[in-house]
């Protein structure tokens, strides 16, 4: 059985103050969630360091939005996964869709991502993804599997049961639209399909989340189908009732 995994992306947002207010009124309702749903959140790499203090002690983890490949070297303003791992991070996000769109990466530089976050000992969460153009032309199961298999190209496919995949269809990410349980459901069993024809255990125990525009009020119906096991939360990651609502919907 996969336990289920909620992950707030806070992506270029918080002062110290907002950081500190957000922790507590989670703090304040994670009781609500039930032990069974993991919960993490992704802060970005300046905050790192105060949210891994405030959650000390905490049964939230913490995740980390990217990371660069190479342990170390002249490359300004990286930071690398080791830098991570002395901070506890648990998780770290790569490939997700605004790193692609905003910064040019491929699908080979998100593999070597994604196998030096493994090599570290912390545990990828491959975000793949469609944009609006590629859903209406039918290509969203081609992009995305083919998202899937240049990890798989690199790492192999037994290092995906040491990760998380996440599916963020591009056209619904901070937009207000998400795609229906149904619709979601059907990428999400595309992938685990795909998996499962190299690998069947690992397709099994494999956890594939769900993000774009989730709330509380969709999040019951989507985390119900079989194949979706969580999600990763944007926007509504940011407000402490929103996110609590969210995971206590993965239960």
């Amino acid at each position: 059985m996969r336990r289920k995994l909620v992950l707030g992306n806070w992506k270029m947002h918080g002062s110290k103050a907002q950081v500190r207010q957000l922790l507590a009124g989670l703090a304040a309702r994670i009781g609500e969630v039930s032990s069974a749903v993991d919960v993490g959140v992704c802060p970005t790499h300046l905050h790192i360091p105060l949210v891994a203090d405030l959650l000390a002690g905490s049964r939230i983890g913490l995740g980390a939005q990217d990371a660069y490949a190479d342990p170390s070297g002249a490359v300004t303003g990286a930071v690398s996964v080791s830098m991570l791992v002395e901070f506890g991070v648990s998780w770290v996000l790569v490939g997700h869709s605004e790193r692609r769109q905003l910064f040019g990466e491929t699908d080979q530089q998100v593999a070597t991502k994604f196998a030096a976050v493994l090599e570290q000992g912390l545990v990828p969460v491959l975000c793949v993804g469609e944009t609006l153009q590629q859903r209406q032309e039918g290509d969203t199961e081609t992009v995305v599997l083919a998202q899937l298999q240049a990890v798989i190209n690199k790492a192999g496919i037994e290092a995906l049961g040491n990760s998380v995949l996440a599916y963020e269809p591009v056209w619904a990410i901070g937009t207000g639209e998400t795609a229906s349980p149904a619709e979601a459901q059907i990428v999400h069993q595309a992938l685990r399909a795909h998996m499962a024809a190299m690998n069947a255990q690992v397709a099994a125990d494999t956890r594939i989340i769900y993000g774009g525009s989730v709330k509380g009020a969709n999040a019951q119906q989507l985390f119900e189908q079989a194949d979706i096991d969580g999600g990763l939360i944007g926007g509504a990651s940011l407000e402490a009732e929103e996110f609590i609502s969210i995971c206590k919907n993965a239960d």
